[in-house]
């Protein structure tokens, strides 16, 4: 137990100087909300996939391996779709249009390619982010109570307040800066012991085809891609709710932020490749645990629910231990707090960033100074904390059957189905507008509520809408509406400036233009 304590002191020890380090940094808004723009592209990989992945990774992808075999892995394939997407057709154009408009936030972004004169899609953007942000750290402080409670047998609650108290430490000192800084070490920790364990763990069994004959012996599902029962529409639903979980890559605030944050479009093009290669080890390497772990722990006949944890999700902690030494035991301790620390700390700046910057300064207070709004920030983010923290102890109160998978799943999808579609069709389609920006982010919005409370409990059709998970209806929702809208209230003005704006940069046009036509390069 001392090496546990010994190496989880050592991890904290190595955040709170991190962030320390950050905030000799801090001189202003943006400083604490995007970094100076100063990031490389190590950091700016590293930062948005730790982000993006978080907790649910670690304990609710190895879980769902363990749970449902080989059909787990249609979340990798998903999961680097979407990032490859992002990262090597959206990045480009977002980050060279949010330069030209001196962006801090996604949602000065969207204010600016839409020359908004009113305040409502900055009001809205900010309100709707912060809500589904709620969800999404609670989340996590959720699975940081769940990690220390599977790891060293500590109560729930202490075991969340000690992670909230140190993410919230050095979030507040060092802003954004501290939570990318943090995002790549802890990313890297993350990286090593998802990638080392399942290596370790196989290499100890006696072969590959012993395996996959006992995963067999246990439920031949198992080793099936289309799940159990093979091929049916059940089967289709499920791997197509697990396979669109990747599109929450396709402009999700938390994860474009950093594209903001990079210090150059060329940087991107290097991050690509990291991100990418991120995405793949860690994905599969979680999926990999589980599928392992089912193997070792269970048998025919056993539920791995009752064996494994409520989901599965105590697999990765039982392979550590079948698996290393106490001390080795320690590092994946802290190796699962990264991956929660790192999506807690970037979301609590992004969304204190942005009740500060983009309601408080630009709304409430335009004359507010920007050496104030960095110290209004750290006190927002603070509150945001505590509230997040409240959250997470009622739902565990309330419900105790829940998995860290589909909580964290359904914060993922509710911010991603309000901004993702709105995101891309603004970088895309010259013809989007406002009022159609403003009309998908609500649909995408109530979409995700009405999926998860009403369409999952219809009779008949409500077992395939649990399936699917909230993430693709939603998704299709916003998209069409936004595009309906669009069309029904168009703006040429607005058409003929974006057009005008895409020909100073230096990515392709967008996907309305007409085939051949000349680009033209400033």
């Amino acid at each position: 137990m001392f090496e546990k304590y010994a190496m989880i002191t050592l991890y904290f020890g190595v955040l709170v100087t991190l962030g320390w380090l950050a905030s000799r940094r801090i001189r202003n808004m943006s400083d604490f909300v995007v970094g100076g723009k100063r990031l490389g592209f190590w950091v700016a990989a590293f930062s948005a996939q730790a982000t993006g992945e978080s907790a649910w990774l670690l304990l609710g992808v190895t879980g769902m391996g363990a749970m449902v075999g080989f059909s787990a892995y249609w979340i990798v394939v998903g999961e680097v779709i979407g990032v490859s997407v992002a990262w090597f057709l959206m990045a480009p154009r977002f980050k060279q249009l949010t330069d030209k408009y001196e962006s801090l936030t996604v949602i000065d972004y969207l204010v600016s390619r839409f020359k908004s004169s009113t305040q409502t899609l900055r009001v809205i953007s900010a309100i709707s982010l912060c809500f589904f942000v709620l969800i999404y750290i609670s989340a996590q402080i959720d699975a940081t109570g769940s990690a220390f409670v599977s790891f060293l047998d500590w109560n729930y609650f202490t075991g969340a307040i000690v992670g909230f108290v140190v993410v919230a430490a050095y979030c507040i000192a060092g802003g954004f800066l501290a939570a990318a800084w943090t995002d790549m070490f802890q990313g890297s920790v993350m990286l090593l012991c998802l990638v080392l364990l399942p290596l370790v763990a196989y290499f100890s069994l006696s072969s590959s085809d012993a395996i996959y004959t006992g995963l067999q012996a246990i439920d031949p599902g198992l080793v099936s891609f289309w799940g159990a029962g093979g091929p049916s529409l059940m089967s289709f639903f499920l791997i197509l709710g697990m396979g669109l979980i990747g599109l929450g890559f396709l402009g999700s605030p938390q994860v474009f932020v950093r594209l903001i944050a990079i210090r150059s479009d060329d940087q991107i093009h290097r991050g690509k490749w990291v991100a990418l290669l991120f995405t793949f080890l860690a994905g599969f390497s979680a999926v990999s645990i589980g599928i392992l772990g089912r193997y070792l722990f269970t048998e025919a006949g056993a539920q791995p629910d009752v064996v494994l944890g409520n989901g599965a999700q105590d697999v990765l902690p039982e392979m550590v231990e079948y698996t290393f030494p106490p001390w080795v035991v320690g590092l994946y301790v802290a190796a699962v707090l990264a991956a929660i620390m790192s999506t807690v700390s970037s979301l609590l700046v992004m969304a204190a960033g942005s009740l500060t910057h983009d309601l408080y300064a630009r709304v409430i207070n335009p004359g507010l100074a920007d050496a104030d709004a960095a110290g209004l920030c750290r006190k927002v983010t603070l509150v945001m904390a505590l509230l997040a923290l409240g959250l997470a102890v009622t739902v565990s109160l309330l419900s105790p059957e829940r998995t860290i998978f589909w909580f964290v799943i359904f914060g993922w999808s509710g911010i991603a189905a309000t901004f993702c579609p709105m995101i891309i069709l603004s970088l895309f389609w010259s013809k989007f507008t406002e009022r159609g920006a403003i009309a998908s982010m609500v649909a995408g919005f109530s979409m995700t509520i009405i999926s998860k409370f009403v369409l999952q409990e219809l009779d008949g059709v409500g077992e395939y809408f649990v399936a699917l998970e909230t993430m693709p209806p939603s998704f299709l929702c916003a998209l069409l509406v936004g595009w309906i809208v669009a069309l029904l209230w168009p703006s040429e003005s607005l058409e003929r400036e974006y057009r005008s704006e895409l020909d100073s940069l230096t990515v392709p046009r967008d996907m309305d233009e007409p085939p051949g036509r000349p680009v033209t390069v400033k």
